[in-house]
């Protein structure tokens, strides 16, 4: 067991009291209070033009940047009710859904020192000056998708701000404007300080020609902490194409901070060259898929489902001294193909059980995997499926990224919570010595999942 310990019976007898789980609803989940967020949509936002240098665009349903002809976009939001001081402020705009407003380039924002001008009375002749510091700038971005932009340094508690847009790329993008409805301008604003329990939150199964993935994206924009994939990153091929055109756009906004793990469809493409080209270094050792990392009391090990697995393997080898090297209480895992699914369109992936075994063997509490296209949770299982609340793994699918959802089969032994209609990421807080979960569903759906466990 290297330097963990198995619990003695007496205390893990006491585990099933110790866990809490809600389904099908948001049910509060006792632990440390969290930050309070304050959504404020644009007062005013308007566009001026060079190539028509007396006309106002402030009615207007979009908003244009572009070096040729040049156009600069104003935004403007009234900051009011804030109790506390504010933690942090992000930007969030959405592009047009229409052909041409994808860009290379989707602006630089600055801060304004004027707060006053008028929507309607804005042209390129009396612009307002765009004089402040640099709050941030986009890459390339795609039509009918949000991005953000950390406008922190820019807000200091309540009042009125003003940022202003420009690029440097003749073919310019165009934004949303308030008059757009629910994908006007955002400034969501943080108050109080976040739990300092790390976050870790993903899902796999992502991105596609469809919208899902835009869906997932979204709500990683709203939650901090490191992002993980359960494979299948990027459909069909697994290609650099696929990775620029569909994951690129909606999950790569967080690429910095993800720690993915590759899937059968990664690997279409010989020697899954896309992915690791894709991911580089945040895939962990070139070719290899399997790694691992620590965050806060956990350690976190991302595995390839698609390379040997057999006792004896290379990668059953390396997970082995891995975690005997550990000197972290919580253990917590991921990789593609799930040993436990009720899923109708893949069966139960029995090869992946040596590395269930190693994980087991060294007293691992978390494994999420993807594959199926849903959601599935299992209560504390041992390599054979067996119910074990003492020193069980409990197992997440969390196939629910973007890709088309698949319905269930047999229902298997142990599966405590399914769903097949609902795009989400999994969401765990890892505290000290335990865990909550939390299935976060897509905008505009009810279905949830939570509850918390203690380690081993």
């Amino acid at each position: 067991m290297g330097t963990r310990r198995i619990r003695l019976a007496t205390a893990v007898a006491t585990m099933a009291a110790l866990t809490t789980v809600t389904t099908g609803a948001v049910v509060p989940v006792a632990g440390p209070a969290m930050a309070a967020t304050t959504t404020f949509t644009s007062v005013a936002d308007t566009y001026v033009d060079n190539s028509a240098t007396s006309t106002n665009y402030g009615t207007r349903s979009q908003l244009g940047i572009d070096n040729s002809p040049i156009k600069r976009m104003f935004l403007r939001f009234s900051v009011n009710g804030l109790t506390a001081p504010a933690s942090s402020a992000r930007l969030r705009i959405h592009t047009d859904d229409v052909a041409g407003a994808e860009s290379p380039s989707g602006g630089t924002f600055k801060a304004m020192t004027n707060t006053t001008w008028s929507e309607t009375g804005v042209t390129w002749n009396n612009q307002p000056a765009i004089d402040g510091v640099t709050l941030g700038s986009l890459g390339s971005v795609a039509r009918n998708t949000w991005y953000e932009v950390d406008v922190t340094r820019l807000v200091t508690g309540n009042g009125t701000i003003s940022i202003g847009v420009t690029s440097s790329n003749s073919d310019g993008a165009d934004y949303d404007s308030r008059e757009s409805g629910t994908t006007a301008p955002q400034l969501v604003v943080t108050t109080g300080t976040s739990s300092s329990d790390p976050v870790l939150v993903g899902a796999g199964d992502i991105a596609d020609s469809g919208s899902g993935d835009t869906a997932t994206a979204a709500l990683l924009d709203n939650i901090s902490g490191t992002v993980f994939t359960t494979g299948d990153n990027v459909y069909t091929n697994g290609t650099a194409a696929e990775f620029n055109t569909y994951y690129e756009p909606t999950w790569g906004r967080h690429k910095a901070r993800t720690r993915p793990s590759p899937g059968n469809h990664d690997y279409n493409t010989a020697g899954a060259t896309g992915y690791y080209g894709y991911f580089d270094a945040n895939a962990g050792p070139s070719g290899r898929g399997y790694y691992s990392y620590d965050v806060g009391n956990w350690h976190v090990v991302s595995l390839n489902s698609n390379v040997s697995m057999s006792a004896g393997s290379a990668q059953e080898q390396w997970l082995r001294a891995d975690l005997t090297a550990s000197t972290k209480p919580c253990t917590l895992a991921y990789w593609h193909h799930p040993l436990f699914t009720s899923g109708a369109n893949h069966g139960p992936s029995t090869s992946t059980r040596p590395l269930y075994q190693a994980l087991y063997d060294h007293n691992a509490d978390v494994v999420v995997w993807g594959h199926n296209h849903q959601y599935e949770r299992f209560a504390p299982q041992n390599p054979s499926s067996g119910l074990d609340n003492a020193r069980g793994i409990r197992a997440f699918v969390a196939g629910m990224g973007g890709a088309g959802h698949y319905g269930f089969g047999t229902i298997q032994p142990n599966s405590e919570a399914r769903n097949s209609d609902t795009y989400g990421v999994l969401k765990f807080t890892l505290h000290t010595n335990s865990y909550d979960w939390e299935f976060v569903p897509e905008a505009g759906k009810s279905y949830a999942d939570r509850g918390t466990n203690n380690c081993h």
